[in-house]
């Protein structure tokens, strides 16, 4: 096996057995702690850490450390959260929750980096394509890492579903499921009805944290240092710049156009996960239907994801990146649409699937093609572009879960349809300044072959 695909799957699996367990629970905390609305608090504390350590620690640690360790300590911070689930209060979980997204910035752009320049180091060895390995690459890591939803979900539904009170969710609180859930009681009085036990719970964080080990032992052992590996093929390993430098250039970059543009991807991409995650699995899924089915229906979103990202990381090389956007966008607006017009009751039992499934091919294409569309455009500044990538996401996680409380579902859904629209349109404008960047510029005669950009030059 090649060293570069090997080192590929390693990330991959170490991020599919964190994710297994991290995923697992960040579906079930709306649902399992909605009193006083602590659940929500709780994923709004994790992604406004996420903002401040995407914009000040990931390019420090990844220049100081490299992307191995630091995605080894920010697993750590991952596992102080699913521990913390053991004893659930206001204390426990926002601190741990601060803890999480402290690492979840630099984990993410460490991930990002490292793919990125392995993909660089792939091409100059083939004589390949950036675009086309890199986009390769990171379509191998969404297909592992995605499917961990599915995992993560099925041993929730299945610890579930051995609770014996299955009671039928009354009429009168279905009126208030779906886009008309204005934060009404009949959400509340699902769960409190329908609460595993804490044996249950108990068992399914014991899974969780077991996983969280096995990724940070996987990543530690086996993952190759690509500064390391930098250095043994005759690149000359970088002095690292001062601290103030390295902050710095997370926010110059924003003299790019292309990125002030561009930052409406990951926001985007960050709102509707929110809403999935937050609002499908609440006021649809756990009002309509009882908690134990959550994690069956978010199977659908994370099998359809996993399996799309490797078909897109496929196809890129034949359909162009702007019909892969137009199919995306137009699948949302569909999924969108249909949950305004919806009103969610166990007799139409299948839409509760097929939402999500339609939701994960489109999330598929966000995925693979904005990291890959990141990696390219900013090749020089891996570091700070990835890192202004996970800013803009977890700007729209925490959005979404911020006005979660006092908002109806159906507001909501209005501001991603708003949203959608944006960001296709700023998307569309970064796509035409650089098809007018390109012709502008003399197309070689010889050489063509050789990878974009010459290769990796900096790290």
């Amino acid at each position: 096996m090649e060293k570069n695909l090997k080192n590929v799957l390693v990330v991959s699996c170490g991020f599919f057995l964190l994710f297994t367990a991290y995923g697992g629970l960040q579906n079930l905390q709306s649902s399992l702690y909605s009193e006083n609305g602590l659940g929500v608090a709780t994923l709004s504390t994790i992604y406004c850490t996420m903002m401040l350590s995407s914009m000040f620690l990931s390019p420090i640690l990844i220049k100081r450390f490299g992307c191995k360790w630091t995605m080894v300590g920010a697993m750590c911070c991952y596992l102080t959260f699913s521990l913390a689930n053991f004893y659930a209060n206001w204390y426990t979980l926002i601190s741990s929750s601060v803890m999480l997204g402290l690492g979840a910035g630099p984990l993410w752009s460490a991930q990002c980096t490292y793919i990125t320049t392995i993909g660089n180091l792939q091409a100059q060895k083939k004589g390949k394509l950036v675009k086309d390995v890199v986009t390769q690459y990171f379509g191998i890591f969404f297909l592992i890492f995605q499917s961990s939803g599915v995992w993560g979900n099925l041993i929730s539904s299945l610890v579930f579903s051995q609770t014996t009170n299955k009671e039928a969710i009354p009429e009168d609180q279905l009126m208030f499921c779906g886009a008309k859930d204005c934060g009404s009681m009949g959400t509340e009085a699902s769960n409190t009805t329908h609460r595993p036990s804490q044996q249950l719970i108990y068992t399914l964080l014991g899974i969780f944290n077991g996983s969280s080990v096995l990724a940070i032992l996987l990543i530690s052992v086996c993952l190759e240092s690509v500064e390391n590996r930098l250095v043994n093929e005759g690149e000359a390993r970088p002095e690292p710049p001062p601290v103030w430098s390295t902050v710095l250039s997370t926010f110059t970059l924003f003299k790019d156009k292309r990125l002030c543009f561009l930052i409406l991807l990951p926001l985007y991409s960050g709102l509707h996960q929110g809403f999935l995650y937050g609002e499908y699995t609440k006021s649809f899924v756990t009002c309509a239907l009882g908690i134990r089915f959550v994690g069956y229906v978010m199977i659908c979103f994370s099998g359809f994801t996993s399996t799309c990202s490797m078909l897109c990381g496929k196809i890129a090389k034949y359909i162009s990146r702007t019909a892969l956007y137009g199919m995306g966008a137009t699948i949302h607006l569909s999924c969108i649409t249909t949950l305004l017009l919806w009103r969610p009751a166990l007799a139409q039992l299948p839409v509760f699937f097929i939402i999500p499934a339609l939701w994960g091919m489109a999330d598929a294409v966000w995925q693979t093609q904005n990291n890959a569309f990141y990696g390219i455009l900013f090749e020089s500044k891996k570091e700070a572009a990835f890192a202004n990538y996970r800013l803009g996401e977890a700007l729209g996680f925490l959005t979404s879960f911020v006005y979660s409380s006092f908002l109806c579902v159906s507001t909501k859904l209005y501001i991603l349809l708003g949203m959608l629209s944006t960001t296709i349109t700023a998307y569309g404008t970064v796509e035409y300044m650089e098809s007018r960047a390109a012709r502008k510029v003399p197309a070689p005669t010889e050489e063509k072959s050789q990878p974009e950009k010459g290769g990796v030059k900096e790290m």
